[in-house]
């Protein structure tokens, strides 16, 4: 197995090579020379069950491995039962679509801490997670990943401990690794190679080698403020980072197959493309490392 690359969403050129619906989306994946999408349900679940059939025949047929973004306003650390419990029917919803595509992983944002302490949004995220695992299991979709992701503003629950945190409630829960929220709520942590080791090796230390060699992970630089993430940028800015090789070598060096989605502003696949080209060069021994 390999690591496999590709964007969250469409870049531009999607639209400027002539493509219009979201059934050509394989084909232009591949014709990128990618081989992973993330489907973008940030607005809710709006794709129908036929299509999403259609698009997983499409996607299967040629080698494109396909993850779901599950809707933003999930929030299961929120202090109102009712939200938390919409929380989980969205995962639940995310989850029958991504099976439908032959799918089988939803990244899901937890929440934030609002008025509250990090410890009590994260007892809240906890128990949200445990009834939406179960909920999953009751549907038969129990072969279906949750990602927790980390997340980019300091007052929203998701740092790497709370994402660990969470995943380790159940084995089949996959944490999304979003190096450049990492990078944006630490303002500017994500400098060195020693930066990103800590990151792997906290992963594998909380949830052990097999989650660490699997893992979901987005990629994209990211503006920052003293409250953490602002805007994503494209691998063409050289103001913010992080920067994507130091990541990818320990992906080669670690012998890691995560899926990994970038989330770059409208260059999203051309980013994507530059990570995976990198990959190779790795693989084939004409970058000494």
């Amino acid at each position: 197995m390999s690591a496999k690359f590709g964007p969250a969403g469409n870049s531009l050129s999607f639209k400027e090579m002539g493509y219009k619906s979201s059934l050509q989306v394989p084909e232009y994946i591949e014709r990128m020379g990618l081989d992973a999408f993330e489907y973008q349900c940030g607005r809710g679940v709006n794709i129908g069950t036929e299509k999403a059939e259609q698009l997983g025949r499409l996607a299967k047929e040629r080698n494109i491995t396909l993850s779901l973004h599950a809707p933003y306003y999930i929030s299961m650390s929120s202090v109102e039962p009712d939200k938390r419990d919409n929380s989980i029917n969205y995962i639940l919803s995310s989850a029958r679509a991504v099976k439908s595509m032959g799918g089988n992983r939803i990244v899901v944002h937890t929440g934030s801490c609002g008025k509250i302490s990090r410890e009590q949004a994260l007892d809240l995220a906890i128990d949200t997670m445990k009834k939406a695992i179960s909920a999953l299991d009751a549907e038969g979709l129990g072969d279906i990943h949750i990602c927790p992701e980390t997340m980019g503003k300091i007052n929203q629950l998701g740092t790497l401990d709370e994402v660990l945190t969470l995943c380790r409630l159940d084995e089949r829960l996959i944490p999304c690794i979003d190096f450049g929220h990492l990078n944006a709520r630490t303002l500017g942590g994500l400098n060195s190679m020693a930066d990103f080791e800590a990151v792997f090796d906290a992963v594998e230390d909380k949830l052990g080698n097999s989650r660490l060699k699997l893992f979901h992970s987005h990629f994209s630089k990211i503006e920052y403020t003293d409250g953490g993430e602002k805007r994503h940028l494209t691998f063409d800015d050289k103001v913010f980072g992080p920067e994507f090789q130091p990541f990818i070598e320990l992906v080669y060096k670690r012998n890691c197959s995560p899926v990994i989605i970038c989330e770059s502003d409208s260059t999203q696949a051309e980013d994507a493309l530059q990570m995976k080209n990198y990959y190779n060069r790795l693989q084939s021994g004409s970058v000494d490392l």
